[in-house]
């Protein structure tokens, strides 16, 4: 069997260590009163802003753009040209939030201080961008290497973006441990690639029929310290 002390533990952000209590919502949402100042429009009701500032983070994160170019055309689509200084005040909002909105789950601190304390080694893949990501998992107690989807140019559940991670803690990926709480993205994603897999399911969901299950359920994010002693090859 692969020795115990080989394997690595690899983490997701967003519900697995931390919330973020929809923190980049809330900047696309207080730079509408700046688009509203300097002669632009909103498209709808509040409401409905939401709404679209959702669906567009949501193709931001998967993949389709960059944050800056969610940016971009959000203030565009509002009668705004001049976007640059729109991008940068949007990163500023962000960063400003996330020591007063970013909140660690519980357990998590207790969990990393163990894992540290036995010398596992750890890292995050996160969909997003730095230096958010790598903020938000500093918020959460992580320490060691964040590695976010705009840096490794590929979102998961993307192969190319577990293969970074794989590169990054340098080890085989079937000794390493992706932990997070979405079964396509991060799970099926980690599966895909390689890596062994532990489901965070700390609301009792029942996990989807055509994916493939996970190495191990956790409900409780301090049982991410059991998965070293599992084997993780033969």
């Amino acid at each position: 069997m692969i020795a115990v002390q080989t394997c690595a533990i690899a983490f997701d952000i967003d519900h697995t260590l931390a919330i973020d209590n929809k923190l980049e919502r809330i900047a696309f949402l207080r730079l509408l009163a700046r688009i509203d100042g300097e002669g632009g429009r909103l498209l709808g009701t509040l409401d409905q802003e939401t709404s679209a500032i959702d669906a567009l983070l949501e193709r931001q994160r998967s993949g389709a753009f960059t944050i800056d170019d969610a940016v971009r055309r959000f203030v565009s689509e509002r009668g705004v040209t001049h976007t640059k200084p729109f991008v940068e005040h949007f990163r500023e909002i962000v960063l400003s939030l996330v020591d007063h909105v970013v909140v660690p789950l519980p357990g998590v601190p207790r969990m990393l201080d163990e894992l540290r304390a036995r010398g596992i080694a750890t890292a995050v893949l996160s969909n997003g961008w730095s230096p958010l990501q790598q903020r938000k998992a500093e918020r959460a107690g992580f320490a060691g290497p964040v590695l976010a989807s705009a840096d490794v140019g590929a979102a998961k559940p993307d192969r190319s973006a577990f293969a970074a991670l794989v590169d990054r803690l340098g080890l085989p990926a079937q000794c390493i441990w992706y932990v997070g709480d979405n079964p396509r993205t991060d799970v099926a994603g980690a599966h895909a690639a390689g890596l062994r897999t532990a489901w965070y399911n700390a609301e009792g969901r029942r996990y989807p029929g055509d994916l493939t299950p996970p190495d191990a359920v956790i409900a409780d994010i301090c049982d991410a310290v059991g998965l070293v002693t599992l084997a993780v090859g033969s």
